[in-house]
């Protein structure tokens, strides 16, 4: 007997390590792999794919391939192509040589084959050329959570038994071509984003007020009509512009009080807006720009939420003054309101008469509309279309001159001066400088020059003991001035020559800049040598920070107090809110920051400020009449706004893992972000601070974000509107579940 149990033992032994242990997929997963590389065409980046011998589940991932494996199948596929749609205007339904795949791909083959991968979680197949309409067939990949077909050259209509899909939570059709209706989907409750942005999608009335778990909703750059849609109380993001969205903002948008951004710019909508947009407790970012709003928002008592930081009411046709809660001296919000008729002076508005004029042709036009029953009024009818047509031409060329014009001037502005960048009329009057770079914490003192004997004094003649450190933009100090204040003073190294004119422009336009994230400039001053007039050193003025930089505070061995998860997370947003504004509240926008954990500076609340921004405009500024020799002048407008993402990126990766990232290769990071994809990675490499308050979910939203920050190509990067929206998120699925426990 115990022979017979010994044999069939050593019998199982074998086969128990092939059922539990043998790393290979299902001989049916392997298959449709390779058959899936052979319709994509043989990518570049599917080349590790060899053949039914590859070891699928094992290979390692990168940021164009990502496989993951549970029980012998497949649960993850992610695939980064080089095929981007967005370069391509326009689609009619025919293959594109170098752009999609070739005439002999079926999109119906494609997802037949997609389908027998029957435990698919996460599907991501993004700029991969793939065309045609999608099939409703896809809906038989019933274990999706997660669907991204983004940046491809699908067309027709999204197919209705998507719906079907109960376990989708993320549904990414972005820059695509659909250009049919949009069925109102009926989806189960696990939908939590759908993102529909940059199709040609037409529809009437839409009502999503099913989607009851909806946070996110993004239908923006397509050809949607009729009123605005009907939403679910719970969204967090909505995004609805580059449409044409047409009536009042419906009374129903006022009862969503867990709005953090939303955005109906660019459309048709008319009326007053209703004041509870200003007001709810979690709206932070608030876009009604370009549509025809009229009407005097002083009317209201007008109140404005504790988080609200970015409103834009631009070129509508509202009347009256502007509430005080939106004035330039209300706290640190950006407020764009130029385009209007308000009662402010020097703010680009129009003339009083412009608003009404154009408020009166509308409700005409609306009425006249309606009297098409009595023949003896068509008459009169036409006449007023007419007339109104006429005054409509004459105020369009006579506005469209004015703000041609000032585009030209601006152009001509830019490039008068190739040498520099910027134009002297630029850089003088700070005319492009946004508006709301004047909202800025109100308490610090104007911007202005100092003397050399006044930071002698302040420093002790900069001496060892009021050193601070030294970086990339040279040795920093702090220092006390006579009133009693105390300011950080960075003197800029001289390694290039400057043009006095031109860098004391550019120095006070920066200087301008005032954002509650960003540490402020309160002057600047300038060190001329006497034998040639150019100048030999450079000191900036700053507010003093007292806390440390954020690199102090991310490892167990580094002098602060060490942040947790939600504590980092808070931090990252208000850095990613202050890089926001250099790229977009601001022109010409600051790109190029050279951002660093050891840049990032808590004040005494622990609220994150950034330092040592936009300094490329000063570094990187040479003058014909005073160059080194040889040196080959570049313009700081030329560098890329992607190189924020990407230093941005490897802020998130350092958050995660800590101070020891900023040692490491390149190589090294990615390899590391990689394995922070898969749990077993996490326990290995995470900050054990991280690790220990940090909500999984919320986690895998951050890792996410980080990794399409740091793609090698440029065009594949998120914007930073991008990446605060993730990094939002995250710290509100964190807060979910701090407050649960």
């Amino acid at each position: 007997m115990e022979n017979h149990s010994l044999f069939f033992i050593l019998l199982w032994l074998p086969w128990s390590f092939f059922i539990l242990g043998d790393p290979q997929l299902l001989n049916s997963q392997t298959q449709a792999l390779l058959q899936l590389k052979k319709h994509l065409e043989y990518p570049k980046q599917l080349d590790i794919w060899y053949d039914r011998r590859t070891m699928f589940c094992f290979l390692p991932p990168s940021s164009k391939v990502n496989i993951s494996c549970e029980f012998h199948s497949v649960t993850e596929l992610k695939i980064m192509g080089d095929k981007p749609s967005i370069e391509v205007t326009d689609f009619h339904g025919f293959p594109i040589p170098n752009q999609t795949l070739s005439v002999s791909f079926s999109m119906d083959s494609f997802v037949t084959t997609l389908t027998r991968l029957t435990s698919l979680k996460v599907l991501s197949l993004v700029s991969l050329g793939i065309w045609g309409p999608l099939p409703n067939k896809i809906h038989r990949l019933s274990s999706l959570e997660c669907l991204d077909l983004s940046s491809n050259f699908l067309f027709g209509s999204i197919p209705p038994k998507v719906s079907t899909m109960v376990k989708i939570q993320t549904l990414v059709l972005d820059d695509n071509f659909f250009n049919d209706t949009v069925h109102v989907f009926d989806f189960t409750s696990n939908l939590k984003s759908l993102s529909l942005k940059n199709n040609k999608l037409k529809q009437g009335p839409l009502d999503f007020t099913s989607l009851t778990h909806l946070k996110v909703l993004d239908l923006s750059g397509n050809r949607l009509y009729s009123h605005l849609p009907t939403i679910p109380k719970g969204l967090i993001m909505v995004s609805l512009n580059r449409n044409s969205f047409n009536g009042e903002i419906p009374t129903q948008y006022t009862l969503l009080t867990h709005l953090q951004h939303l955005d109906i710019s660019f459309n048709s909508l008319i009326g007053i807006p209703p004041a509870s947009l200003f007001s709810f407790p979690n709206i932070s970012s608030l876009n009604l720009a370009s549509n025809m709003l009229s009407g005097s928002l002083g009317y209201y008592n007008l109140t404005c939420g504790n988080n609200l930081e970015f409103v834009d009411i631009s070129d509508n046709r509202l009347t009256g003054s502007l509430p005080s809660c939106l004035n330039s001296e209300s706290g640190n919000k950006v407020v764009n309101f130029s385009g209007n008729c308000l009662s402010i002076d020097h703010h680009h508005q129009h003339p009083l008469s412009y608003c009404r004029d154009e408020v009166h042709k509308d409700q005409s036009t609306q009425n006249a509309n309606g009297l098409g029953v009595s023949i003896s009024l068509i008459g009169g009818i036409v006449v007023i279309i007419v007339l109104l047509g006429i005054a409509f031409v004459i105020i369009c060329r006579h506005y469209c001159h004015r703000r041609i014009s000032e585009q030209h001037l601006l152009h001509k502005s830019v490039h008068e001066n190739s040498a520099t960048g910027f134009s002297s009329e630029i850089l003088n009057n700070a005319r492009y400088i946004s508006e709301t770079t004047k909202l800025g914490t109100q308490s610090l003192p104007p911007c202005r020059s100092f003397t050399l004997e006044e930071l002698n004094e302040a420093t002790n003649n900069f001496d060892n003991s009021a050193f601070l450190g030294e970086g990339s933009y040279g040795k920093l100090y702090k220092g006390r001035l006579e009133g009693g204040s105390q300011v950080a003073i960075r003197c800029l190294p001289t390694t290039k020559k400057y043009w006095i004119r031109n860098l004391k422009l550019r120095l006070d336009m920066l200087a301008k800049i005032r954002h509650p994230h960003l540490v402020a400039i309160l002057g600047h001053c300038i060190e001329v040598k006497q034998d040639d007039g150019c100048v030999n050193r450079v000191f900036l003025v700053y507010e003093y920070i007292p806390n440390g930089n954020f690199r102090s505070y991310l490892s167990e061995n580094c002098v602060g107090e060490v942040l947790n998860w939600s504590e980092r997370l808070a931090v990252l947003i208000g850095v990613c809110k202050a890089v926001q504004f250099l790229h977009t509240g601001v022109i010409p926008g600051f790109f190029h920051n050279r951002l660093k954990t050891n840049n990032i500076l808590l004040n005494e609340h622990r609220m994150a400020k950034l330092n040592d921004y936009g300094l490329s405009i000063i570094s990187e500024e040479t003058n014909n009449n005073c160059k080194v020799k040889g040196e080959d002048p570049k313009s700081w407008q030329m560098t890329r706004l992607e190189d924020d993402v990407y230093s941005f990126g490897l802020i998130l990766l350092e958050t995660m893992i800590g101070p020891s990232l900023a040692a490491k290769k390149e190589g090294t990071l990615r390899d590391e972000l990689a394995c922070l994809s898969k749990q077993e990675g996490r326990g290995r490499l995470m900050n054990p601070v991280v690790s220990a308050t940090a909500s999984q979910e919320s986690i895998s939203i951050v890792i996410s974000i980080t990794n399409k920050c740091i793609f090698p190509e440029l065009w594949s990067r998120p914007s930073f509107e991008d990446i605060l929206w993730n990094l939002q998120y995250a710290a509100q699925v964190q807060d979910q579940i701090v407050n649960k426990d």
